[in-house]
């Protein structure tokens, strides 16, 4: 809708829902109230909506008396009755909504059986299972037994909790976001065993002040207390850190969006939920990783400890096997996150390679909305043809065209379709994708006509409905026979297919190629549409241009989400980014974390070895016998941690072949690139240990023994 009589006409996002909407969600207006259901049955009593907080605060200062003043959208006064709390955004998990108007006026869609538009939220009664209410597709197919020709496809009902809804970013967010909270969860695990074996190698060098303190009389528990008090202080210096991380990155969502015309809204906010879920792990993993090295310090024999010499405490070689252990079970956990994010860029890598079946480089594209500013079907349609007219004439602009949508920006349409000649199995759904586009489409976007003709000027309402359909919907539907003079059934009206073009990606670069239809704009009409023009330069430099062509037509009418195709297309590869950088930093904390680790453990046991190396030196062991002895520790523990890792990832990586392109969780590359990368980081934090140990002098050494 368009937000008018307030200066320059502006674009905000709307949805029409039943007056129980917000009783069903458990949302209560800040201000106001919501919705009745005398304005649902009595539409023309009073246009009221409810508007969002953002909405409220951004155009109207935040003012405490809007309930009950007008508004005018799209040249009509409504009036507000309510505002919806600060965090509440929509129904649609990704997708801002602006404000929120009364079901009565969704317009003639309301009354088309065969329109499928409408979403349903619910909630169960209790003691009604998900399986129960699922029985609702018996009452379905009762009402497609009556209505055969208005419900054709599957007609199945099935639920899903709304955090995982079919509909907004959930769509492609649900699979993602597991495997990537599964990965953090790695991490978690990695840090705790990492920070274990630094307080196992701490606690070691105090034996001998644990010792001197249970001699004094301190208890068993007591000293426990105070390495767990330790413990928790760490737990909460590090959560604290990790608090502050988080409300520092908390709007980097943002920075993955390129820029659209979509009411996206993937930005987090920090709240309480969130820090509880901050804090918790932080404190219980130190409480789980802390009580094992406090109660093995704290049940030390005073008497024997207290015998041995300062130089000669090792720990023992039951404490030096369990930070072994620690040591391999960190490359281990490495292994399989590094592998992970190789995975991950690889497959993004392999997306952002693929041919999308259009060239994207130096065309521009802006989009403008007519119906909102008041114009009619033949007002609209002769609008359109004078901005084609208009663009093409400007110096620099090779080839212009509409279209009512834009590829992989999340914009393409579908509808049912019934395809000439083809018979659908029983449930078989005929949902194709479908766009709407002006003539030279495929010659501004350089996508190959492998048969017939492109629309033309001459492609309008007097003229014969014609079709452009791709490859894959000829080759699904009509295998081995010539497309062209073949019909198809959208829309109540036949449209005869006069071309064929190459598939394309339009939805997402990872999808496979899917049947598409393409309609004339000049014969089915649509009011919203995207200029797409391919220009000799940068395609920036013509933004302020077509803007001010436009606005030559109409100075009230808002052009928005001007960019360039190449741009705005990274929309199609938004949650593989997301989720590549996101793997990528986690394998990147994994193998700063395991580096810390092999270090840690082979500095300690080689300075616990100091009496040992000083023999051998004085034995007649060479300084190369020496770099030898420390670096076959190190990577003995490297061996044993890629192994462990290795045999993890293999198990664990299949279950990311859903989410993978062009790759496969096993691919050898990956996994050789990384034993390798981390075969080096594990020389590479060994070396300063062994070459430490080169330099040890055999009789200050022994002298101080």
């Amino acid at each position: 809708m368009s937000l008018t009589g307030t200066g320059k006409p502006e674009r905000i996002y709307a949805a029409t829902v039943s007056a129980d909407y917000f009783e069903v969600l458990g949302v209560r207006p800040a201000l106001g109230r919501g919705l009745l259901p005398d304005e649902e049955e009595k539409p023309g009593s009073m246009r009221s909506v409810v508007i969002s907080y953002g909405l409220w605060q951004s155009h109207f200062g935040g003012d405490p008396v809007i309930i009950g003043k007008s508004i005018q959208l799209n040249r009509t006064l409504w009036t507000i009755v309510g505002v919806t709390p600060p965090d509440f955004e929509g129904c649609k998990t990704g997708l801002r909504t602006d404000l929120w108007a009364s079901l009565a006026y969704g317009g003639e869609q309301l009354r088309e059986r065969d329109s499928y538009w409408l979403n349903v939220l619910g909630r169960l009664k209790p003691g009604i299972s998900r399986r129960q209410a699922e029985e609702l597709s018996l009452q379905m197919q009762r009402i497609v037994e009556q209505y055969p020709d208005s419900h054709r496809g599957p007609n199945q009902i099935t639920l899903d909790p709304l955090w995982r809804s079919p509909f907004g970013a959930n769509v492609y967010l649900y699979k993602s976001l597991p495997l990537l909270l599964a990965l953090a969860a790695v991490l978690l695990l990695l840090a705790c065993a990492n920070v274990a074996n630094l307080l196992l190698v701490r606690n070691v060098a105090r034996r001998r002040e644990v010792a001197l303190r249970l001699s004094l009389g301190a208890s068993r528990w007591r000293l426990v207390r105070q390495l767990l008090a330790e413990s928790l202080l760490l737990a909460l210096a590090g959560g604290a850190g990790a608090v502050v991380l988080t409300f520092w990155t908390a709007g980097t969502f943002a920075a993955f969006l390129p820029p659209n015309n979509l009411p996206l809204s993937l930005n987090g906010h920090v709240d309480s939920t969130v820090l509880i879920a901050t804090m918790t792990p932080s404190i219980v993993a130190a409480t789980i990783f802390g009580i094992l090295p406090a109660l093995s310090t704290s049940g030390l024999a005073p008497i024997a400890v207290l015998k041995e010499e300062a130089g000669t405490m090792s720990g023992g070689p039951q404490k030096l096997r369990l930070s072994s252990a620690l040591v391999v079970t960190q490359i281990a956990f490495s292994l399989l996150l590094l592998i992970c994010a190789g995975l991950f860029a690889r497959s993004l890598r392999n997306a952002q390679r693929l041919d999308p079946g259009f060239d994207p480089n130096h065309v521009l594209v802006a989009s403008y909305e007519l119906g909102p500013v008041g114009y009619s079907r033949a007002q609209g349609i002769a609008f359109h043809r004078q901005v084609l007219s208009k663009l093409e004439n400007l110096p620099g602009v090779e080839s212009v065209t509409l279209a009512d949508f834009s590829p992989l920006s999340f914009t393409p349409h579908s509808d049912i379709v019934e395809v000439d000649g083809y018979i659908p199995q029983i449930g078989e759904s005929m949902e194709i994708d479908r766009a709407i586009v002006g003539p030279n489409y495929f010659r501004t976007l350089r996508t190959p006509l492998t048969a017939g003709r492109e629309f033309t000027e001459q492609d309008g309402e007097k003229s014969q409905p014609v079709a452009i359909v791709n490859q894959e919907l000829c080759d699904r539907y009509w295998p081995g026979r010539d497309a062209l003079g073949k019909r198809i059934h959208v829309w109540g009206e036949w449209y005869t297919v006069v071309g064929v073009v190459g598939n394309g990606k339009y939805r997402r670069l990872v999808y496979a190629a899917e049947p598409m239809v393409f309609l004339p704009l000049f014969q089915a009409y649509r009011d919203l549409v995207t200029i797409h023009a391919r220009v000799s330069g940068d395609p920036r430099a013509y933004g302020a241009t077509a803007e001010r062509a436009v606005h030559e037509l109409n100075a009230d009418l808002p052009v928005f989400g001007v960019t360039t195709l190449r741009s705005s297309m990274q929309m199609g590869s938004v949650f593989e980014r997301l989720a590549g950088t996101l793997a990528g930093a986690f394998g990147l904390l994994a193998l700063i974390l395991a580096a810390v680790g092999i270090y840690g453990v082979i500095a300690y046991t080689t300075r616990q070895r100091t009496t040992e190396i000083a023999i051998r030196v004085a034995m007649g062991a060479q300084r190369g016998d020496v770099f030898r002895l420390v670096l076959s520790q190190g990577t003995l523990l490297t061996a044993a941690g890629l192994a462990v890792g290795i045999a993890a990832a293999l198990a664990l990586t299949r279950y990311l072949n859903s989410v993978l392109f062009g790759i496969t969780a096993s691919d050898v590359l990956t996994y050789a690139e990384v034993v390798l990368l981390l075969c080096v980081v594990s020389l590479v934090a060994c070396y300063v240990p062994a070459r430490r140990a080169t330099k040890v002098d055999p009789m200050v050494a022994l002298r101080h023994e």
